[in-house]
């Protein structure tokens, strides 16, 4: 696994701050915020420097019942390509539902939302994960989310999900400390036992952030200062394994850049301590952390699902999967629970993935979008789910799909006022997105146009000028604008 080291998400807004920071041997960049053909100069002048810059996506979908778009997968490789990433880092979530497959309008969320760790969930992951890492240039590795609501009915926990993830595919792993604090929080999960059933081997790197607590909720902000549980989990996190990579993400609400540069010294802080512990463990003649590696047994290929091995005894001990067409993967950890331990069942794993997954697709896909709809949509929430949580994230969907738009159009709420929000909040809950930030930014303005809005007569030029420059290919003309205007919103300019 190649050492990354200490890092720290890039954002245009702290660029030059990243530039003059010490200690930074890598940048984090969000992949659909930048263009390989016009790189921003603050990033060219980082790689020149010799600092790894990773993209890390945020709207392909891989948890979704579709399989992976093709665009977005191309995308994404080009990126890695232009920035000469080592590998490059997605979500295990979808952000998506609805469309053919399901026969029902297609949705987006504008987030990233949960899967069900079920085993349907689980062996469209599987595929969706092949296909990805088949037509990326580089390896890939996925993020553990936070979530605010548990799906009913869930077979497998956090532990046991990405255990036999990387069994099946051989993908890595970015694990992000935050997300298991906020699950912790909002779900009733250990972190020390996600941990413990993590096939640490496959940690490419660690995500730390902060965020904020709210009526019982935590809010996984990426805004504020990194708590204190989130760098204890760090350091149980260390104290198994020396992590590759650690980096801290920061999207909003920056603060100067002592600040920034005193978060990263308490997340080295927090490494150093768990590896001093790891080896006053091992100096008192204990067991290392990960615990004795044990062997999987053959898997048959095909139709097939692979032979039991048995996983080592130390904490977290791994066992080597079995082999078959297609290659081999890592066995359970020794330690797992509700059965996992010391299992590399299926370690060559490529037989179970041998099921036909069209039904499982459909099935997901129903369940997925009864799950968006009631998010975005006003559907009823699908029985099972908590109303409270399912509550809250509706709002806190409404509420980033408000704040994204102002970020991708400035215009939009400059034009509008203090009015902004109120306006978008009241056209969200008509409307669910389904084309994008950006696309949303438009639908936006025209339905205020349409309803003859802003009341300000000058604001409301404004606004139709804004709409008509971008709506088309091209800047219109002012004559064909005024003709686009009568023709498609049906109004008096």
């Amino acid at each position: 696994m190649r050492r990354l080291g200490t890092g720290i998400g890039w954002r245009p807004e702290i660029a030059d701050a990243v530039e003059r920071m010490p200690g930074i041997d890598w940048v984090e960049v969000v992949a659909e915020n930048v263009c390989p053909g016009h790189l921003p100069e603050s990033l060219l002048r980082l790689r020149e420097r010799g600092v790894t810059v990773v993209p890390h996506g945020v709207s392909l979908g891989l948890g979704g019942a579709d399989r992976p778009d093709e665009g977005r997968l191309t995308a994404l490789a080009e990126r890695a390509e232009t920035l000469g990433s080592p590998l490059v880092t997605e979500h295990i979530a979808f952000v998506r539902a609805g469309g053919a497959l399901t026969a029902s309008p297609g949705l987006e969320a504008g987030h990233l939302l949960p899967v069900p760790r079920t085993r349907d969930a689980l062996d469209v992951l599987c595929e969706n994960v092949r296909i990805a890492q088949e037509a990326l240039p580089v390896p890939l590795a996925l993020e553990n989310i936070a979530a605010l609501f548990s799906w009913p009915g869930e077979e497998l926990t956090e532990g046991q999900f990405l255990s036999e993830l990387v069994e099946r595919t051989g993908v890595r792993l970015l694990i992000d400390v935050a997300n298991l604090h906020t699950n912790h929080v909002n779900r009733g999960e250990d972190p020390a036992e996600a941990l413990a059933a993590l096939p640490v081997e496959a940690i490419a790197y660690v995500h730390v952030a902060g965020g904020f607590e709210r009526d019982g909720v935590w809010h996984d902000s990426h805004a504020h200062p990194v708590p204190r549980p989130v760098l204890d989990i760090l350091t149980g996190l260390a104290a198994r394994v020396a992590p590759p990579g650690v980096l801290l993400e920061r999207d909003e609400n920056f603060p100067g850049p002592a600040e920034l540069e005193g978060e990263l010294d308490a997340i080295r802080e927090a490494v150093t301590a768990g590896r001093g512990r790891a080896t006053r463990g091992t100096a008192a003649g204990g067991t290392a952390p990960g615990g004795a590696a044990g062997t999987g047994g053959s898997g048959t290929g095909g139709l097939g699902t692979g032979g039991s091995g048995t996983g080592g005894s130390g904490t977290g001990g791994s066992g080597t999967g079995g082999s078959g067409p297609g290659g081999s993967g890592p066995g359970a950890a020794g330690t797992a629970t509700g059965g996992a331990a010391g299992a590399g069942a299926g370690g060559g794993g490529v037989g179970v993935l041998a099921r036909p997954v069209t039904g499982v697709r459909e099935r997901l896909g129903m369940a997925q979008a009864a799950v968006l709809s009631s998010l975005v949509a006003g559907t009823p929430v699908p029985e099972g789910f908590d109303r409270v949580r399912m509550g809250v994230q509706a709002r806190a969907l409404a509420a980033k799909r408000a704040g994204v738009v102002a970020k991708v159009a400035p215009e939009l709420p400059e034009i509008l006022g203090a009015g902004y929000r109120e306006a978008f909040l009241a056209y969200a809950r008509q409307r669910p997105m389904s084309g994008g930030y950006r696309r949303d930014a438009l639908d936006f303005a025209g339905h205020l146009l349409k309803l003859g809005r802003p009341g300000d007569a000058v604001a409301r030029r404004r606004l139709r000028e804004w709409w008509l420059d971008r709506a088309g290919p091209a800047p219109r003309k002012r004559g064909a604008a005024a003709r686009a205007v009568r023709g498609l919103l049906g109004r008096r300019a």
